[in-house]
């Protein structure tokens, strides 16, 4: 009698997104795929870092904002802890705002939720191949930025905010107070305080309620 054949080895793939349908649509378009399965969730960041170090995936899907934290945060944590990790953002958010700063973190592709019904099979694909997944028109923004610089008038306000005070300034636009911000960033309140002095500086905003309009109104915006 012939050998039985061992069934081929499943991708692992580990989900970090804050909305449990969001989960479930994935995993049911991930789980259609034979080679591929879903060896986990979590939906804030401290949940991500533990999954990722007790499941080992071979991808992670991370969403922009978190139950607890910030997406970009995690990916960070992750490239530090696993230089190698392959992660794909996912997420609601305009592309063209966090797809370069996800890049920078240590992300391998973006993709949007719109884009996500018809391309997440092929983006998760792609980034498994160590390749990088960006819709054309996200391509070709970031070829020009390489081939010819950016020029200054095409930089928003808030791009020249960090990472760090992108993540203050979102949480401010979901009417977050400076202790709740802390406590979730695991920071000072007087650190928050500094953060939001340097937003102010840079998005030329005179005091806090202006703070708070703005970052309210970009947040409307960028759902």
């Amino acid at each position: 009698m012939g050998k039985t054949l061992k069934p081929a080895k499943r991708i692992r793939i580990l989900i970090v997104d804050d909305h449990p349908l969001v989960r479930e649509g994935l995993t049911a378009r991930i789980s259609a795929q034979a080679d591929l399965e879903v060896c986990g969730e979590a939906e804030d960041v401290e949940g991500a870092l533990t999954e990722f170090q007790t499941r080992d995936p071979d991808l992670v899907l991370v969403d922009i904002s978190l139950k607890n934290g910030h997406g970009l945060e995690l990916i960070k944590q992750i490239k530090a802890h696993s230089p190698s990790a392959k992660m794909l953002v996912i997420s609601a958010y305009e592309e063209s705002f966090y797809a370069e700063r996800a890049l920078r973190a240590g992300a391998l592709g973006y993709i949007s939720k719109q884009e996500c019904r018809e391309n997440i099979i092929i983006a998760i694909r792609t980034v498994l191949d160590g390749r990088r997944y960006l819709s054309p028109r996200m391509t070709d923004h970031l070829l020009g930025l390489a081939v010819g610089g950016r020029e200054p008038a095409s930089v928003s306000q808030v791009d020249k905010l960090s990472d760090r005070e992108l993540e203050v300034y979102q949480l401010i636009g979901h009417a977050q107070t400076t202790s709740s911000i802390a406590k979730q960033l695991h920071l000072s309140p007087h650190t928050i305080d500094s953060h939001r002095e340097k937003i102010k500086a840079k998005l030329g905003l005179q005091n806090g309620s202006e703070l708070t309009r703005h970052a309210l109104q970009w947040v409307l915006e960028n759902r």
